[in-house]
Parts: C-alpha cells; sequence; structure tokens
C-alpha cells in the first residue's frame, strides 16, 4: 500500500475528537475490554506527544501486526455478549495518523511485549514504495529480543522515532502499570494553519478543547439558523471532556483525561416527563425502543441522540418539528434516545450511511417526536389551567366559620368578611336559613356523589388497556375467520 494512502485514510476524520473516540474503541471492545483508559499529553525529545493508555488484555506480536495492518478485523461479540464497535479494522490507523504523523504502540500480554511504529516520517526518510511497519518483540521477563531478525526493527525505531534507546522502551513498558495493556504514544501533532496545534490543551488543563477560532466558524456556519450560535452549539463538540461524558449510551470503560475521571453521564438521567415509544422498520424483524424527555438544565441542547452499538453516532440531530427555522419554535428542549444497530454508520463513526433506511428511520422519529411535543404541550396546558383556578382569588369558594355558641360550622360566601372574625356567631351570618343555632349544619350539597370528577391515571390506564383488549380481540376474530 502506497504510503500516502496512511495520510488521504485519515481525512475521513473531519474532527480530531472523532479520532480519539476510534482509539477509546479499541480499548473498549470485546477481546481487549479495558476497564480504564488513560488520555494525557507531555513533551518527549522536545515533541508534544499525546498518549493512550489501557488496561485491556494487551496484544501479541501477531495480534499487534493484525491491528496495524489495513482491513482486518476479527471482532465479534465478546465473552461477555457485548458486541463490537469496531467493523472496519481501519479505527486505529485513520484516527492515530488523523492526531499525528508518527504513533509508537508498546503492548503487553503477560509473556510477550512488543513495540510497534506507524509513521509516516519514517516512510518518507526511507523513501518507501509501501507502508512498512517495524515490529519488535520482546520477552516479558527477560527484556530480551524474541528473534534476532527483529534487530533490523529494533533499529528502525531507534533511529526514526522519539525513542532513542532500549532503556526508553522498557520504561514505556514500566509505564503500563498492570501486567497486561496497551500504550498509544502519537507525535507530530497535526496544527491549524496558524501554526498551532489543532487542539487547544492549555485553555482548560483537565481537558483538551478545540481552539476559540473554530469555535467561532461553528458559529458562523450556524448564522443561518434563525438562533442564537452559542444558544445552539453543545458543548460536545468543542470539550472532549464533554464528549467522552456521553460517548456511550451504556458506559462500559472508565476514561481518565489528564489524571481526572470524566464522569460517566446517562442522557436519560436528565430528562424529565420521559416518555417511551417503539419504532418497528418494516426493513428490519427487531423492535427498538425510543425514549423521549426534556432537557430542563439546558433547553437549547436539543434533538435525537443516535447511537450504533452504544456508540454515540449523532448527537442532536433535529428532525420533525424541531426543523422548523421560523414561527413558534416547537420541539424545544426536547431529547430523543435511540440505538439505530439496524443502521450502518459511516467509516467515521460521526454519521449513518444516507440509505433509504436512514431517511426512513429519520421521518418516523419526526413524527414520533412531534406526537410526544403535542403530548407534552397538552399536558402542561391541563396543569397550567388547573394551576389558575387554584390560585384564582375571585372564585376560591366560600369561607366556613364556626359559631363560638354550637360550634356548628358555617359557610360565609367569599369577600363577605375581610378579616376572619374573632368571635362570630350564628345569629351574624348573612344566610337567614342558618341564622340560628337551631338550624341544622350545612352537608355538601355534592357529597352524595363519591366519584372522581377527573379521569385518574389508573382509571386511564384501565381504559387504554380495554381498548386495547378490545383491538386485539377484533384481530383475533378477523384472523380466525380468515383462517
Amino acid at each position: 500500500m502506497c504510503p500516502a494512502f496512511l495520510n488521504s485514510n485519515s481525512t475521513s476524520h473531519t474532527w480530531p475528537f472523532s479520532a480519539i473516540a476510534e482509539l477509546i474503541d479499541n480499548a473498549a471492545d470485546p477481546g481487549v475490554f479495558a476497564k480504564q483508559i488513560w488520555i494525557n499529553i507531555h513533551e518527549e525529545a522536545d515533541q508534544l506527544c499525546m498518549t493512550f493508555t489501557d488496561n485491556g488484555s494487551g496484544m501479541t506480536p501477531n495480534k499487534l501486526h493484525k491491528m496495524l495492518s489495513f482491513g482486518f478485523t476479527d471482532k465479534g461479540i465478546g465473552r461477555t455478549g457485548v458486541p463490537a464497535i469496531g467493523v472496519y479494522g481501519n479505527g486505529f490507523k485513520s484516527g492515530s495518523m488523523r492526531l499525528g504523523r508518527d504513533a509508537l504502540i508498546f503492548t503487553k500480554n503477560g509473556g510477550c511485549q512488543s513495540v510497534g511504529m506507524l509513521s509516516q516520517t519514517y516512510l518518507e526518510n526511507i523513501k518507501a514504495q509501501s507502508v512498512i511497519v517495524p515490529i519488535v518483540p520482546f520477552n516479558q521477563q527477560t527484556n530480551i529480543l524474541f528473534t534476532a531478525d527483529s534487530e533490523a526493527s529494533l533499529a528502525a525505531i531507534l533511529q526514526h522515532s522519539i525513542i532513542s534507546s532500549q532503556e526508553q522502551i522498557q520504561a514505556h513498558f514500566d509505564s503500563i502499570s498492570s501486567k497486561k495493556g496497551t500504550k498509544i504514544l502519537i507525535w507530530n501533532l497535526r496544527r491549524a494553519k496558524d501554526g498551532n496545534p489543532e487542539i487547544d490543551f492549555e485553555t482548560d488543563p483537565a481537558d483538551f478543547r478545540l481552539p476559540e477560532i473554530q469555535i467561532q466558524e461553528l458559529k458562523k456556519n450556524l448564522k443561518n439558523s434563525g438562533l442564537r450560535a452559542e444558544q445552539i452549539i453543545p458543548d460536545i463538540h468543542y470539550s472532549l471532556k464533554a464528549y467522552l461524558s456521553i460517548l456511550y449510551l451504556r458506559p462500559r470503560i472508565h476514561v481518565i483525561l489528564r489524571g481526572k475521571r470524566i464522569p460517566s453521564k446517562l442522557v436519560s438521567q436528565q430528562l424529565t416527563h420521559i416518555e417511551y415509544d417503539v419504532y418497528k422498520p418494516h426493513f428490519n424483524k427487531d423492535k427498538v425502543k425510543v425514549m423521549f424527555g426534556i432537557n430542563e438544565k439546558n433547553k437549547e441542547y436539543y434533538g435525537i441522540m443516535m447511537y450504533h452499538k452504544n456508540r454515540l453516532i449523532k448527537a442532536y440531530e433535529k428532525v420533525g418539528c424541531q426543523l422548523k427555522s421560523s414561527g413558534p419554535r416547537a420541539g424545544v428542549g426536547v431529547i430523543g434516545i435511540i440505538e439505530c444497530d439496524f443502521l450502518k454508520p459511516a467509516h467515521n463513526k460521526q454519521d449513518f450511511e444516507y440509505t433509504k433506511e436512514y431517511r426512513v428511520t429519520i421521518g418516523a422519529l419526526g413524527i414520533k417526536l412531534n406526537d410526544y411535543w403535542k403530548e407534552v404541550m397538552e399536558r402542561k396546558a391541563r396543569q397550567k389551567e388547573f394551576e389558575a383556578v387554584t390560585n384564582d382569588k375571585s372564585d376560591t369558594g366560600p369561607m366556613w366559620l364556626q359559631c363560638g355558641e354550637c360550634l356548628k360550622w358555617r359557610s360565609v360566601p367569599d369577600g363577605h368578611y375581610r378579616v376572619c372574625p374573632e368571635n362570630w356567631s350564628c345569629s351574624q351570618n348573612p344566610n337567614p336559613r342558618y341564622r340560628s343555632c337551631s338550624s341544622p349544619e350545612e352537608t355538601d350539597d355534592n357529597e352524595d356523589l363519591l366519584t372522581a370528577s377527573y379521569l385518574k391515571s389508573h382509571k386511564r390506564s384501565s381504559r387504554f388497556d380495554v381498548k386495547t383488549s378490545l383491538e386485539e380481540t377484533s384481530v383475533f376474530k378477523r384472523w380466525v375467520f380468515l383462517s
């Protein structure tokens, strides 16, 4: 394969955070299944480097060779029953080369430790006509080369990387705290047009962020959206910490960014007014659960969160009434969550392939979101009406007073007394019918009607169950007749 392909292959990632996510996916996938991954930045040999260290199962030299090969993948479903995120066997190559021009991989699996190099600089220096990947295996106990023919690969790594001695190689192996695990070292990091790193490592010591100039460019691209740009750019677009906190629908790996663990967020736990729906695509046999809720904390972050095999593919995708750019802002604040395993993600895992199935799914989600929005708005309207009635001082009902002599309770029209009198008797009652202590105590005219004046939730459920039962019975009758 032509060495130039390393760069062209990496351009599928138009966003650096998607390249970082690829490396995390590899650590979280079955076969590796790391529990933690540490992401950091440091200087080595006067080079700014990014490091990714996990405590997964590590790799044998043969597996490392396959990982560095193009188009190879043996990922499936692991012992835990969790499906692999990766599909194409291209994640490491595209992700690492998107972040920088050169990468070293240190890995150990309990018996063997290996180092491999994927480097565009090395290939240019030796004027290679095809991609060459030096790999050096060591005995994990003795630190001795497994094979004598590895010496040429070791010499290439020491001459053409930022590691210049075998002792430095061993130091990186030792920095993997567990007996098994992998460490990726990336240098010659990609820079922006102004010569600065395309990722801002300085503004927040606990985060990786996009530079302010790129954030302003995002806002500029949204200038025709009809809303203020600063209101509708979710922080996941420019903060790696925010993005990784929702990267997985059900997080299975802890990410430690610059020494601090990123709290994983279940998107559903941030929502209120949660309702569920079911999507049954005609092109797939399985039904899919769809969750809707209101993002009360930040209503400017809204849309559909579309996951694939637990991994976030599209975030805040506007559908249905949310697409309306003028008039009343319908659907603002509504978050939908769906796991679209029946769709095919693009190579960079930041979108789905634009197929008929995808378009049908987006249309169906739009209809479902519209239905949810209508239900929520009607519910809120009913709540407002109720609050208006309970807070309306002009119609609060009669005032009830107790006679100081007969101790009977009498009703007095609201507003008859500005202040409740301290000593009150039946003789002061404006209603002549109950102006005597000998008159019987008043009773509620509706006391005999012991039924609710509104349909309670359990009654509504019962009505729905009866309706469903009738519909099912009708379907069963038609089935019997057809049979």
